[in-house]
């Protein structure tokens, strides 16, 4: 399935970057990792489910769901970043607008520019 204006994410090197350096957000069912990418023309995504979500049935059902979720979702996304979205055990239950507005909610979060004190 080929998103509309997203690349996407491939390489062990990004995934890794991601994880250490990026910053992230937690729900019940979905795990968010985004860092700046250097770039204001694209933004990337990943989407990953480990083995503790399940069978390849189970995993595969979790994926397409996160991908549902990000076609409602990207256009509201700001380019230059990377995202990488992290199915957890409970994605599987979870109905696609529940993990939508996690994913909605962790985006809006993490690339919120910091607040300037006064």
């Amino acid at each position: 399935m080929k998103m509309k204006n997203a690349q996407i994410l491939n390489s062990n090197r990004d995934f890794l970057r991601l994880y250490r350096k990026g910053k992230s957000a937690v729900s019940p069912c979905l795990v968010t990792y985004v860092r700046r990418n250097g770039s204001k023309s694209y933004r990337r995504i990943g989407i990953t489910a480990s083995k503790k979500v399940g069978g390849a049935v189970q995993r595969n059902r979790a994926k397409r769901l996160i991908r549902a979720a990000w076609q409602e979702v990207e256009p509201s996304a700001p380019y230059g970043w990377d995202f990488i979205f992290v199915a957890r055990s409970r994605t599987t239950k979870a109905k696609m607008p529940e993990v939508r507005f996690a994913m909605a909610a962790h985006l809006k979060k993490l690339t919120a520019p910091p607040e300037k004190k006064p």
